[in-house]
């Protein structure tokens, strides 16, 4: 069913799920959602499956008209959404109806990526086990590309008529909030002094212009290497986080290349990406290094706290 017509696209709009994770061995690059965390409640609260498509919205966000009625929830950072004039609230299932016009307008608080997901799920085809845009390859989304003028966007069948699901106060992700870029140690760690080590986690960085959905470049005190910045090429993913040669951290986002060939001193863990990726240039942001141990048990914590989202969910649209 042609659900949306878009209006203006605004800066950087694109279709995304979780990724395709299970490709980066044959060089397909992950892409999906950079706040992954915000994705999956926008889809929960509308009755879809978590990894369903949304529309992931950058900095200044589009202009869209419904062509039906439905039920939709916007997530992340607030933008400044806003329905037929009015202000739409955040992490909430709402109505829209026939002629519906939605409007965003500039990230200027906390934040800069919404989500909007839809009942129903965004029906575009599936390449390579995911919808998610693929800018720099050129496919899935909308033919591989950001969202344009006159666009529609099609969606699935769905039975669930329940608005008013609202994600509590209290898990909702503070994106203001001075929180350390929790990280484990990388496989060249060893490359760097300890002195390095304690200079890269009591500094402070900030993210630079040249920062996109392939990758945050940081700006800030230089991490020095026991011999040089490069390796032999291997495995890097989301989190990655390489030192080149002049030192100046680059951490790997949604749509990084799947080898490198830069030391990577750490990854940043699952459950920060979200934080992460919602910081937009001139942001500044600092790391913390844990173990795997803990890291594996945060993970655990955010993945039960979902799980308990979702049954409540579907208990209160009962």
């Amino acid at each position: 069913m042609e659900f949306i017509e878009i209006i203006k696209p605004g800066l950087m709009s694109t279709i995304q799920d979780l990724g395709r994770a299970n490709y980066q061995k044959y060089g397909i690059s992950a892409s999906g959602a950079m706040d992954k965390f915000s994705l999956r409640i926008a889809n929960i609260l509308v009755g879809n499956d978590d990894e369903e498509a949304a529309i992931e919205v950058t900095l200044m966000g589009p202009h869209l008209k419904f062509l039906e009625g439905g039920i939709i929830a916007i997530t992340g950072a607030d933008i400044g959404a806003k329905l037929n004039g009015k202000h739409v609230p955040l992490w909430t299932s709402i109505k829209v109806e026939k002629g519906d016009e939605l409007t965003f307008g500039f990230a200027t608080g906390y934040g800069c990526r919404a989500y909007i997901a839809i009942a129903g799920g965004i029906d575009v085809p599936i390449v390579i086990g995911s919808k998610s845009t693929s800018l720099r390859a050129g496919f899935g989304g909308m033919d591989g590309k950001a969202l344009q003028s006159k666009d529609i966007i099609s969606i699935g069948n769905s039975m669930y008529t329940s608005i008013g699901r609202i994600l509590p106060t209290e898990y909702r992700p503070n994106f203001g909030e001075d929180r350390p870029m929790r990280f484990i140690l990388g496989p060249q760690a060893d490359e760097f002094k300890a002195s390095e080590l304690e200079k890269f986690c009591t500094s402070r960085y900030k993210v630079l212009n040249e920062s996109d959905r392939m990758g945050f470049r940081l700006e800030g005190a230089a991490i020095s290497h026991k011999v040089g910045p490069d390796i032999i090429s291997d495995y890097i993913t989301m989190g990655s986080i390489q030192i080149p040669g002049n030192g100046q951290p680059i951490v790997l986002m949604a749509d990084c290349q799947m080898t490198g060939g830069y030391t990577k001193i750490g990854v940043v863990i699952d459950v920060d990406l979200p934080y992460l990726a919602q910081k937009k240039p001139g942001d500044v942001i600092h790391f913390e290094k844990i173990e795997i141990e803990e890291a594996q048990e945060l993970y655990k914590k955010r993945e039960r706290l979902l799980s308990l989202i979702k049954v409540n969910n579907k208990m209160a649209s009962k």
